[in-house]
This record gives C-alpha cells, structure tokens and sequence, in this order.
C-alpha cells in the first residue's frame, strides 16, 4: 500500500496548511488545517478534513467494511451498516486519540442481534487493521441498534 501527500500552500499564503493525497489505488483526498487568527500562517481554511479526521473515517470504514462482509458470509440479509465514531484526544503533543466510541446501526430483515455482537466483535478483536493500530493507545467501546426491516 502507498499514498503520496503533497502540500498544497506556499508559505506565506492564507491556505498554508493545505494537502492532497493520492492513494496506491488512484484516488484522490483532500485535507486541510482549522484557520488560526493568532497565526495564519499556521492555519488552513476548514476546505477539507482534518488529518486526524481522515484517520478516524478511515477506521469507520475499516470496521464498518467488517461488520457486512462477516453478516454477508454468515447469510443475513444486511441492508444498511452505518457506524458513528466519537472520540477523545491527548490534550498534549502526540495528541493521540485516548477514547473512541463505535456506534453500529445495523438494519436488515431477521438479523440475529447476537450475529451483529459477533460481527462487531470479530472486526473490533480480529481483522480490522486500523481498530487493532488505534487500540494501542485509545479505549475502544462498541454498542449497536439492530433495525429490523
């Protein structure tokens, strides 16, 4: 897997924090800084996502991706998976994510919940890259509501 990051502002410019990755699979994402008044120099102009952002979107994808393909292997009928991360920070340099919450919303017809807490676990504990990496450092919680269709 690759990814090139390329900066996107020039020094001295109000969008000095800017920045464009693309991936090893030939997309593109963008990425910028929160404006500083104190120092716009230092800030960017809130046109993307935070850095720490796409970290955390990437692990929602990353589990959400698990939960279907394991419900999908097991037979049920999924409709919907959606997965809503909350999350604490360090308030000091590496401010490094300390807490994150997993919200599952499952939605199908006939799903066991007991398959869903399965899923769930098995992507938490087992395959999802990014959960297992992020667990180092932050307390990861799961919950989930089962929606019947």
């Amino acid at each position: 897997m690759e990814c090139t990051v390329s900066w996107t502002g020039q020094s001295g410019t109000r969008s000095a924090m800017g920045f464009v990755a693309e991936t090893g699979s030939g997309h593109v994402l963008t990425m910028d800084g929160a404006p500083d008044a104190a120092r716009p120099e230092n800030g960017g102009q809130n046109l993307a996502a935070r850095p720490m952002e796409t970290v955390l979107a990437g692990t929602g994808g990353c589990t959400a991706y698990d939960v279907v393909m394991i419900l999908k292997r097991g037979r049920h009928q999924v409709e919907r998976c959606s997965v809503k991360l909350t999350s604490e920070r360090a308030s000091t340099d590496p401010k490094v994510f300390t807490k994150i919450h997993m919200h599952f919303t499952v939605a199908g017809k006939n799903i066991p919940s007991a398959a869903v807490e399965r899923a769930i676990a098995l992507s938490h504990d087992t395959y999802c890259s990014a959960t297992i990496m992020l667990g180092k450092t932050a307390e990861i919680t799961t919950s989930f509501d089962l929606i019947e269709l």
